[in-house]
């Protein structure tokens, strides 16, 4: 087995050729690729001189560069290239190098969306240093942005309610999830939304880990808790189903790339090491 990819995040591009490094060129959601025999591989910098001269520094991969390029819309690929969607990528390379192109992804994004000042109009520079785009004239800052959302599995005994969101292109079950609002604490997002989603209280509401989640821009809170009360009412809206699930009578459910997953998966665990 080889070895975890470890990865350096980074601001300041260092002073040597970019042509051996990887390049991360981001169109929408998507990213370029060239394929060999079923398989997806990133490009280098030699393939593209001039996107990866304009590019962001992103870290170090191990010993090996890493650069996201914001491509225009009607770019057209060199011969033996081609964009797919990000997400195809999982599975096809290693973790490790799946996070960075997520990272890609967002910084991509951050740069298109703030070439210009929201406030007077201006032309905004890099600064140096940092990741951030600053207005010359009124000197305000533009970050990269990222939603703060809570994700939570709530549990009843050795189920787990489950829910079916009406927008998921694919018929499976997950955990609930929502954007925090402004003034809220991550736990009280968790009581709201489940509540407004699903009709159920909760009790003993703790925390699980994180996860950046570059396909809507956030980073995910993830939370586990346990059922205190309620019918299960569904908004009509955001949920189109919701049910209870024993982990050996489970639904199609997320990928594992997804801490959705996580929250699962560990529940599952816990049920079946108390019974063993």
């Amino acid at each position: 087995m080889s070895p975890l990819k470890r990865f350096q995040p980074g601001y300041e591009p260092p002073a040597r050729s970019r042509d051996s490094a990887l390049l991360f060129a981001v169109r929408g959601m998507d990213l370029l690729v060239s394929e060999h025999d079923g398989r997806l591989d990133l490009p280098r910098g030699l393939a593209l001189p001039e996107s990866s001269a304009s590019a962001h520094f992103l870290g170090m991969l191990d010993d090996t560069d890493c650069y996201a390029a914001p491509m225009p819309g009607d770019f057209t690929p060199p011969e033996g290239l081609k964009f797919v969607p990000a997400r195809s990528l999982y599975k096809q390379v290693d973790e490790a190098t799946f996070a960075v192109a997520g990272r890609a992804l967002a910084i991509c994004e951050w740069d298109l969306n703030h070439r210009f000042c929201g406030k007077c109009g201006a032309a905004t520079q890099l600064v140096p240093g940092e990741r951030a785009r600053r207005c010359p004239v009124d000197h305000t800052p533009f970050y990269p942005r990222i939603a703060p959302a809570v994700i939570v599995l709530i549990t009843r005994g050795d189920e787990m309610l489950l829910a079916r969101n009406a927008s998921f292109p694919e018929p499976f079950f997950s955990t609930v999830a929502g954007f925090v609002d402004a003034g809220e604490s991550l736990e009280e997002t968790v009581l709201r939304e489940v509540k407004e989603e699903v009709g159920v209280d909760l009790k003993n509401v703790t925390y699980f880990g994180s996860q950046p989640w570059p396909f809507g821009r956030s980073l995910m809170v993830g939370f586990m808790a346990e059922y205190a009360g309620g019918d299960v009412v569904v908004d009509g809206k955001e949920i189109a189903e919701a049910r209870w699930f024993g982990v050996d009578d489970l639904p199609r459910i997320p990928p594992r790339l997804s801490i959705a997953r996580h929250l699962i998966d560990t529940f599952i665990d816990r049920v079946k090491a108390r019974r063993a």
